[in-house]
C-alpha cells in the first residue's frame, strides 16, 4: 500500500489523481476535443486495469532473467569467458530467440519522414521550452551560418570570426557553399560560382553565367519551386533524395548585395524528426514533472507554446516556426513542413509515478 499523502488528490471512480494534473486535464487538455474529463479518467483507469497486471508480469521476468544473468556470471567468476557456453545460456533463458526466416511487412498511414526521408534526428527535454522549440524548428537551418560559425571554414588568411561580419571569411564561406550546390544540384553547365542571375522560363529553372550565357540543371526535375516573381525570383527551391534546400536572393541584404546572383543565405532541409524526450534527457517521473512535461507537449501540439530569452541584451520570444509555401514550377501552391516531425519518448514501464494511483492506493 502506497503511504502517499492523499488529503489532497482527486478522486475520480477508482483512481486518485494528483490535483495539478486533474487541473491540467480538465481546464487545459480537453477543452476543445469534445471529451468529458470524467469520461477520460474512466476510460484510463479501465486501460490500467487491462495493462498494469500483463505489465507487471513482463517486469517480474525481466527481474527474473536479469537474476540468472547475474549467478551465471557470479558463479564462473575468475574463469576465462566462453562465448558459446554463454550464448547456449541465454537462450536457454529464452533472452535469445532462434531467428525465424526472412520476411516482408508493409505499413500504411506513416508519415514520410520516417517511412522515406533521409535525414537527422533530435533528442531533447521537453521540459526545457526554449531547447525544445529550438529542435522543432530546426526542420531547416542556415548553411551560411553554420558555414561561417564553426571551424568548417579556418580561421587564417584575414577568415576570422570576430564579432561583426569579415568578408574575406564570408568570401571563403561562399567557396564552401558553391561547392555543396555543384554537388547537390549540379548545372548543366558551368558552376553555382559563376551565376549572376536567376530566373523561371515556362517551368524550368535558369541560370545566367558571367559573360551572359544561360544555363540549366543537369537535371531538371530538381527545381522544386520558388518565391517572387519568374522574372526575379526572391527564393529558389531545389530536392534532392527527398530533402530541400532553398537558395534565398536579395541584392539588397548585407550578404546577398556582395555575392553576383545576390545569394545571401542557402537554407537546407536539416532536422527532419525531433524526439521531445520525457526519458533520458529530463526523467519526468513524479506528479510536478509530468504535468511540466505535459505542458510543454500540449503546446507544441497545439502550436503555441513560446520561450522568453535575452539574446544579445534584448528579450525576444520564440515560437514554432511557420510551414513553408512556394510556388512549384508548374505555377501551383506548394506547402513544406516548417518543423520536424515530433515524437514523444515516455519513461519506461519500469518507473512507476505518484501522478495517478490506484484504487489500492498504488503508484502507476
Amino acid at each position: 500500500m502506497n503511504q502517499l499523502n492523499t488529503e489532497k488528490r482527486v478522486t475520480i471512480g477508482s483512481l486518485s489523481i494528483d490535483p495539478a494534473l486533474e487541473a491540467l486535464v480538465r481546464e487545459e487538455i480537453i477543452p476543445g476535443l469534445g471529451l468529458d474529463a470524467e469520461d477520460f479518467w474512466n476510460s484510463f483507469s479501465h486501460i490500467l486495469n487491462d495493462l498494469t497486471p500483463r505489465n507487471r508480469e513482463l517486469l517480474e521476468k525481466r527481474d527474473r532473467i536479469q537474476q540468472q544473468i547475474d549467478d551465471w556470471h557470479l558463479n564462473r567468476k575468475g574463469q576465462p569467458h566462453d562465448p558459446q557456453a554463454y550464448q547456449e545460456f541465454l537462450r536457454s533463458i529464452d533472452y535469445l530467440v532462434t531467428e525465424g526466416p526472412d520476411f516482408k511487412i508493409t505499413t500504411t498511414g506513416v508519415d514520410p519522414e520516417i517511412s522515406q526521408i533521409p535525414g537527422p534526428q533530435l533528442v531533447v527535454p521537453v521540459s526545457n521550452a526554449r531547447y525544445a522549440l529550438n529542435a522543432a524548428n530546426a526542420r531547416w537551418g542556415s548553411l551560411l551560418d553554420a558555414a561561417y560559425g564553426t571551424d568548417v571554414i579556418p580561421e587564417t588568411e584575414g577568415a576570422e570570426r570576430g564579432i561583426s561580419y569579415n568578408p574575406q571569411r564570408g568570401e571563403k564561406v561562399f567557396g564552401f557553399v558553391h561547392g555543396v550546390l555543384d554537388a547537390s544540384a549540379p548545372l548543366a553547365e558551368g558552376s553555382f560560382s559563376r551565376i549572376t542571375g536567376f530566373s523561371v522560363d515556362q517551368g524550368r529553372l535558369r541560370m545566367t553565367l558571367e559573360g551572359g550565357h544561360e544555363t540549366g540543371l543537369q537535371n531538371p526535375e530538381q527545381f522544386a519551386g520558388f518565391n517572387g516573381s519568374p522574372e526575379n525570383p526572391d527564393s529558389i527551391l531545389l530536392k534532392k533524395n527527398g530533402l530541400h534546400l532553398e537558395i534565398q536572393l536579395d541584392r539588397n541584404h548585407p550578404v546577398g548585395k556582395d555575392h553576383p546572383a545576390g545569394i545571401c543565405d542557402i537554407l537546407l532541409e536539416s532536422a527532419v524528426t525531433t524526439i521531445q524526450d520525457c526519458e533520458d534527457s529530463v526523467a519526468a517521473v513524479d506528479a510536478s514533472d509530468k504535468v511540466h512535461v505535459y505542458r510543454n507537449w500540449l503546446g507544441l501540439m497545439k502550436g503555441d507554446l513560446s520561450a522568453k530569452l535575452d539574446k544579445g541584451g534584448k528579450m525576444i520570444t520564440r515560437t514554432l516556426n511557420p510551414d513553408r509555401k512556394y510556388k512549384t514550377p508548374e505555377g501551383s501552391e506548394m506547402v513544406l513542413p516548417g518543423r520536424s516531425l515530433m515524437l514523444v519518448r515516455n519513461v519506461g514501464h519500469l518507473m512507476t509515478t505518484d501522478a495517478v494511483l490506484d484504487e489500492q492506493g498504488n503508484e502507476i
